[in-house]
């Protein structure tokens, strides 16, 4: 089971309208520089930076540093574990429908 620190911190950073346009833009696009990203949102770069350290500790995004720039792209975990946990609680309500579907056949049954 996917430890849920990590789904909350992944959740926490992609609360954020901000956060997840970045999210979307590094992968639909690729990489991008902080400036890059901040030109769109009319944001400074620091208020960028902001957003984007948050998206770093999720994992959610990676940056390197290349001369004076800092170029940004997907990060290591991207949405595996979300996309995990999500599985998990979607095979658990699929199974639970199968039980209720179960139930009211035996219920119909009984009732005839």
């Amino acid at each position: 089971m996917v430890q849920y620190q990590t789904i909350d911190r992944t959740l926490a950073a992609l609360a954020d309208p901000t956060r997840r346009s970045i999210v979307e833009r590094l992968g639909r696009q690729g990489v991008a520089s902080v400036g890059e990203l901040a030109e769109p949102a009319g944001m400074s770069l620091t208020g960028m930076k902001k957003h984007i350290r948050v998206l770093e500790e999720a994992e959610l995004v990676s940056t390197e540093k290349v001369g004076r720039t800092r170029r940004c792209s997907l990060g290591p975990k991207r949405l595996e574990d979300l996309q995990a946990w999500m599985d998990s609680y979607r095979t658990m309500v699929e199974e639970r429908f199968d039980r209720l579907e179960e139930l009211l056949e035996q219920t119909k049954g009984d009732s005839s």
